[in-house]
C-alpha cells in the first residue's frame, strides 16, 4: 500500500509500517478495507474516494463499495467536500484496546515504581499535539512521591513523555536539543516543564496497537538520573516484548 501526502501526492509508505504481504489464505476484500482505515488514520482531514482508490491501488468503483461498507459499520463517515474520515465506531474499539493495555502494563509499572521509589506512568499520544497519561502507579515504599492522575493531558513538546515519543521520529530542523539527546541515549529528561520542581524521565516503545507509547517515572530528587534512566529503558524493553 502507498500513502497519500497532505496534498494528495503519493509517497512511499512509512518505513515503520511495512506493507502487509497478501497471500492465498487471506481475504483480499478485508485486506483492502483495513488498508483504507490505515490510510484514513494518516490523513485527519480525510480523503476523497478517488484518493483512497489511488492510495490502496484499486479501481474507484471498488473503493466506493468498500467505503460504503465501512460507513455502514460506522468505521468511517463522509465529511464536508465529500471527504471520507474515520468514524465513531473506532472510538469504542480504541477504548477496548487501551483497557487491555492498562491491564497488561500495570504489573510492570508497579515493579518500576517500587524499584525506583518514584511515581511510574505510561502515556499515549493524544492527536497530533498532546499526550495523555494512560496509567499512573505510585510507589509503595517512598516517604514522599509525585502525585498526579491518569487522564492528565499535556503538550507533546513539554515533558519527558512527549519528548520521548517525538524522539522516535526522524530529526527535524529546529527541534529541541532534548529530543536529539533522547534519541541518542534512549530516554528523555525534563525538569519543571509539566509540574514545578518535578523531573520526568521517559522512554518510548513503538507498538502497532496505538502508535508510540511512553513509560517513565516522575521524581522530586533528580540526582540519580542515569540510574533512573537505565531502569526506565529496561522497563520499555520489557513492555515492547509484551506488545509484540
Amino acid at each position: 500500500m502507498t500513502s497519500l501526502g497532505s496534498h494528495g501526492d503519493l509517497d512511499p509508505i512509512d518505513a515503520e509500517s511495512p506493507a502487509v504481504q497478501l497471500d492465498s489464505r487471506m481475504s483480499k476484500t478485508l485486506h483492502n478495507g483495513l488498508e483504507i482505515l490505515e490510510l484514513l488514520a494518516a490523513h485527519k482531514y480525510g480523503l476523497t474516494v478517488t484518493e483512497i482508490a489511488e492510495g490502496v491501488g484499486v479501481h474507484r468503483t471498488v473503493a466506493d463499495r468498500l467505503v460504503r461498507t465501512l460507513e455502514a459499520h460506522r468505521m468511517c463517515r463522509r465529511a464536508e467536500g465529500k471527504r471520507i474520515v474515520l468514524g465513531g465506531a473506532l472510538v469504542s474499539l480504541a477504548g477496548a484496546v487501551e483497557q487491555d493495555l492498562r491491564e497488561l502494563v500495570e504489573p510492570l509499572l508497579e515493579e518500576l515504581a517500587d524499584a525506583t521509589s518514584a511515581t511510574a506512568h505510561v502515556a499515549v499520544r493524544e492527536g497530533e499535539n498532546a499526550v495523555r497519561a494512560l496509567l499512573v502507579i505510585e510507589p509503595r515504599n517512598a516517604r514522599a512521591h509525585v502525585g498526579f492522575h491518569a487522564g492528565q493531558v499535556d503538550p507533546i513538546n513539554k515533558g519527558s513523555a512527549g519528548l520521548a515519543m517525538l524522539a522516535t521520529m526522524p530529526p527535524k530542523d529546529g527541534e529541541r536539543e532534548e529530543i536529539a539527546l533522547a534519541r541518542a541515549r534512549g530516554y528523555a529528561v525534563t525538569s519543571g516543564e509539566v509540574t514545578q520542581s518535578v523531573t520526568g524521565i521517559s522512554a518510548a516503545v513503538m507498538t502497532r496497537v496505538s502508535g508510540p507509547v511512553s513509560i517513565g517515572v516522575s521524581v522530586f530528587d533528580a540526582r540519580h538520573q542515569d540510574r533512573l534512566g537505565d531502569a526506565v529503558v529496561a522497563a520499555a524493553h520489557r513492555l515492547g516484548a509484551l506488545l509484540r
